[in-house]
């Protein structure tokens, strides 16, 4: 065995092991969802030490809560990414922020039926708190240029939101039966359409 390698990979672990747990966990996650996360398969599969992840998490908990906050950063890099592909005007940059949306539930189907589940973090943990709002503050600010029911926009946001939710979590498992005549992106756009939301003046 090359004892340089070794070195190397070790170091490796040593100067990024917090990152390397993360994505041990997602990658877990996603081959065999929350069943399959433990902190000891996470140490094998990084390559460290069992006692390692101690060292970095509060317990499997706090491990989850780091992968949760890793998957609110991707969340909202994605729904991003479509908002800035879109055409400029508000109902486009809602239907890419849609398209992100389930993008990102389709990419990580196992990361995302967990991350909304307040049960698997520690909500007292600054970067969790600052990963969501930020996720959140996405919706918020796409959902601003139209009109409000009651003048209460928390309620376009909600609307929005759940629509979302509910139709990704019916595709995750499997109920929406996919008609291959329809494409995905068109019930989509049909939902936001019953929306009825409207632009404000």
């Amino acid at each position: 065995m090359d004892k340089n390698n070794v070195k190397s990979k070790n170091s490796h672990h040593h100067g990024n092991l917090h990152q390397a747990l993360v994505e041990a966990g997602i990658e877990l996650l996603d081959e065999g969802g929350i069943a399959a996360l433990t902190l000891r398969k996470c140490a094998a599969r990084a390559g460290v030490s069992h006692a390692a992840p101690a060292h970095h998490f509060r317990g499997l908990k706090g491990l989850l809560t780091a992968i949760v906050t890793k998957g609110y950063i991707l969340f909202a890099a994605e729904m991003t990414r479509e908002i800035d592909a879109a055409k400029p005007d508000p109902m486009s940059r809602l239907r890419g922020c849609c398209k992100g949306y389930v993008n990102f539930s389709r990419h990580h189907k196992a990361l995302a039926s967990i991350i909304f589940n307040k049960a698997n973090c520690y909500e007292d943990e600054p970067e969790w708190i600052e990963a969501a709002d930020a996720a959140y503050q996405v919706l918020i600010d796409i959902c601003a240029p139209f009109k409000h029911r009651h003048d209460n926009a928390e309620l376009t946001q909600i609307a929005v939101w759940t629509m979302l939710e509910g139709y990704v979590n019916f595709e995750r498992n499997e109920v929406i039966n996919n008609d291959h005549r329809h494409s995905k992106q068109l019930h989509i756009d049909l939902l936001i359409d019953m929306l009825n939301l409207e632009v404000a003046d």
